[in-house]
């Protein structure tokens, strides 16, 4: 669930950049390799509900990189930055090397 997660929040980014027109080159690998780890760790008959947690992660890392990007309190905006880069910080901690 924890890698699921994950895949989700890097799907967030990525998608994330091509909207404000950041390369997305570094974000995309990180994710398929976040996707070869859920399918690796996948328990049978588990697929619905790690498909559920990782659409919830992007929602929510979506959530926060739009806050971030667009809102106009910028107290708003640096924390929604802060809790996503946070966010993502530990999902590239589980990354190799």
């Amino acid at each position: 669930m924890i890698f699921a997660g994950c895949a989700g929040r890097f799907s967030a980014e990525m998608e994330h950049s091509w909207l404000i027109g950041r390369d997305e080159t570094a974000v995309r690998g990180k994710r398929l390799a976040m996707i070869d780890l859920v399918d690796a760790a996948l328990p049978p008959g588990r697929g619905p509900e790690v498909l559920a947690r990782r659409i919830e992660a992007k929602f929510a890392q979506a959530m926060l990189l739009q806050r971030a990007s667009f809102s106009r309190d910028a107290g708003t905006a640096s924390r929604a930055l802060a809790r996503a880069r946070a966010a993502l910080r530990q999902c590239e901690a589980l990354l190799p090397g």
